[in-house]
């Protein structure tokens, strides 16, 4: 059976044509795109994405309309099946505000937006989305955002770094977010949130093909299984 991904598309959205792309050069399959309007999502599908981007322009809070949009009822069903979500920066966002991943995305501790290519520690490679990683491999993936700031109070954190469920840990200052948390998993390990762009690092032309492990690695495991 051909790999079936999707990617979600909200009123602004930026880079679902960066996570497509992604998703189709390392796949070798091209994914459903899927508006927010949407009520349903296609049937057996092994992988979704929702991507970076502003969606509803990040009004009230980055995320939270998204959230509530009609398709994302049926993600978070999917999600409870066991199947793969990944959420990129402003895709983050929408997850946390979906309460499919603790915490949540405040703005940058500098007040500004940054831009820039920044590296990351992986900090467990046992899930799905990190198989393709060294435990403790130091990456460099792109950030583009203005509310990456993640926060969670003590007891989550200890238990997010109790469970293994810290995925990547910015290296340098970044944005102030907590214990330098730049990508956190769910309890059954098949949500995975992260600021940092790995579509954008597929490639070293890109000026880093680190991103591309993490997809490499996932899609090889949904397709073997």
């Amino acid at each position: 059976m051909a790999f079936r991904a999707a990617v979600i598309t909200f009123p602004g959205s930026n880079c679902d044509r960066d996570m497509a792309v992604a998703i189709e050069k390392i796949s070798g399959t091209a994914p459903i795109r899927v508006w927010h309007g949407d009520a349903e999502l296609p049937d057996n599908l092994d992988f979704i994405a929702l991507p970076g981007g502003f969606s509803y322009g990040d009004y009230l809070r980055s995320g939270s309309m998204a959230a509530n949009s009609p398709i994302m009822r049926s993600v978070v069903a999917a999600a409870g099946k066991g199947v793969p979500v990944l959420g990129v920066c402003n895709g983050f966002q929408v997850l946390t505000e979906a309460g499919l991943l603790p915490g949540a995305l405040m703005r940058n501790a500098s007040q500004n937006f940054i831009c820039r290519t920044v590296p990351l520690k992986v900090e467990n490679n046992q899930s799905l989305f990190t198989r393709g990683y060294e435990a403790g491999e130091t990456i460099q993936i792109p950030v583009a955002h203005h509310d990456g700031n993640y926060y969670a109070d003590d007891q989550t954190l200890d238990r997010l770094e109790g469970d293994g469920r810290v995925a990547f840990r910015y290296l340098e200052p970044c944005n102030g977010s907590r214990r330098d948390i730049a990508g956190v998993l769910n309890a059954a390990g098949n949500v995975l949130g992260m600021m940092p762009h790995p579509e954008r690092a597929i490639e070293d032309v890109l000026g880093s093909s680190d991103g591309a492990k993490l997809f490499d690695g996932a899609f090889k495991a949904l397709i073997e299984a």
